[in-house]
């Protein structure tokens, strides 16, 4: 994820905008400020420029408030509900909502179902996601699944969001359908065999070849969905299958679950963690991967299968967290969560404290008392901006070349 509104998926929207794809599916400029803005809004999370994840991590943090019992303030609700524009979409920063949007207005699927998830778990917003599924449904590709940007080919990372926002709002996925598909057809076309290099694992997109790559952002995101869940995911009421990959018999969402989570507890069983490395450069530990693929693995097979990769996070997340900002320690709440694990004694580390100090403070914490200052946030501005700045720019480049040199390539989001 991740932060699922990082990286790959804003570059390859801005990829796609340096080839002249229509206007609302691009993003203007490609270089976020590494530093602070000296005007975020009040109700905002996070102190960095929230140009491209202004409304992602802002329905992250709120959704990770609810699932902990903390009741966000309502300026940082009303700042999430008044992102929408009017056709129901949400785009990923809107610095003035006073102004409408428009066809230059960059609206995304992810954007959108986030805050679906966000606003349908705090109530009282039917309004606000009934128009916002209402696009999402209109939007839908023929394959039953989603793009990143309307019109975009089908991605898993999309597809999974969105089915967990259609969840959120008491929709039955496999009924959203499209020329007869539904978003479950188009993640188990994304859904690698059995045998093989990346047995089990989702890809984001086919490659130019139509060919299938595991990876392990998409894995996680693809098992959670064809479960039926979203981002604050838990165990089924009967614990899963074990996680195993089976080639028999008819492929299935269950089955495509298992699988994927076979494949994410093979990657995660010698370190207990998932790496991640742009081109050419030396591999490191995936915190934001690791956290979700604990989410999957709980959600698909019970708490005991993410035991390692969670021990792995309370070991080592808090720097990346506190460097990286209320999304990621949201991501570590969804872990927590979905493993039954204390998010206020996480590895030594208070989550719910530490994702409240990112912006204004709660109406009401679980213990029923108000808590923090109203206008603390956190800093973090980190080398992590600077890995999606890095991330931006040389996807942008090389998206563009691959496109100019064929029809145009399917940008492949890999997360920080």
């Amino acid at each position: 994820m991740n932060i699922r509104r990082s990286a790959a998926a804003l570059a390859a929207v801005a990829a796609v905008a340096v080839i002249g794809v229509p206007a609302q599916a691009a993003v203007a400029d490609s270089s976020p400020s590494p530093s602070a803005s000296p005007a975020l809004p009040p109700g905002l999370y996070g102190s960095t420029d929230p140009k491209y994840d202004g409304v992602w991590r802002q329905s992250l943090a709120l959704l990770a408030q609810h699932t902990v019992g903390v009741r966000p303030a309502a300026r940082a609700v009303d700042w999430l509900a008044g992102q929408q524009c009017a056709s129901g979409a949400f785009a990923p920063f809107r610095a003035d909502p006073a102004h409408g949007c428009d066809a230059r207005t960059a609206v995304d699927s992810n954007s959108t179902a986030a805050a679906v998830q966000a606003l349908a778990a705090l109530g009282g917003h039917d309004a606000v996601t009934g128009k916002a599924v209402s696009w999402l449904k209109s939007v839908q590709n023929k394959d039953g699944g989603w793009g990143y940007a309307p019109g975009g080919p089908s991605d898993a990372n999309s597809t999974s969001v969105v089915v967990g926002a259609l969840a959120a709002v008491g929709e039955k996925p496999a009924s959203v359908v499209k020329d007869g598909k539904s978003p479950y057809d188009a993640l188990l076309k994304l859904a690698l065999p059995c045998t093989g290099d990346g047995a089990g694992a989702f890809a984001y997109q086919p490659d130019k070849h139509g060919k299938l790559a595991a990876n392990a952002d998409a894995t996680a995101a693809g098992v959670v969905a064809a479960l039926g869940q979203g981002l604050a995911a838990t165990p089924q009421r009967k614990t899963g299958d074990a996680a195993r990959c089976t080639g028999s018999g008819t492929a299935t969402p269950a089955r495509a679950a298992a699988g994927g989570a076979a494949y994410l507890a093979h990657a995660v069983a010698k370190d207990g963690h998932l790496t991640s490395a742009l081109p050419g450069a030396t591999a490191q530990p995936d915190y934001g991967n690791t956290a979700d693929a604990v989410v999957a693995l709980a959600a698909q097979g019970g708490a005991g299968q993410a035991r390692r990769p969670l021990e792995w996070l309370k070991k080592n997340a808090g720097s990346w967290a506190a460097q990286s900002g209320p999304a990621a320690y949201a991501q570590l709440v969804f872990a927590a969560h979905a493993t039954g694990t204390d998010p206020r004694a996480f590895g030594g580390l208070d989550l719910v404290k530490a994702l409240n100090a990112t912006g204004p403070a709660p109406q009401q914490a679980a213990t029923g008392s108000t808590s923090g200052d109203a206008t603390q946030k956190s800093d973090s501005s980190s080398h992590t901006t600077w890995w999606i700045v890095g991330g931006v720019c040389l996807v942008v480049v090389l998206g563009a070349a691959a496109w100019l040199g064929t029809r145009g390539s399917r940008a492949k989001r890999q997360q920080p």
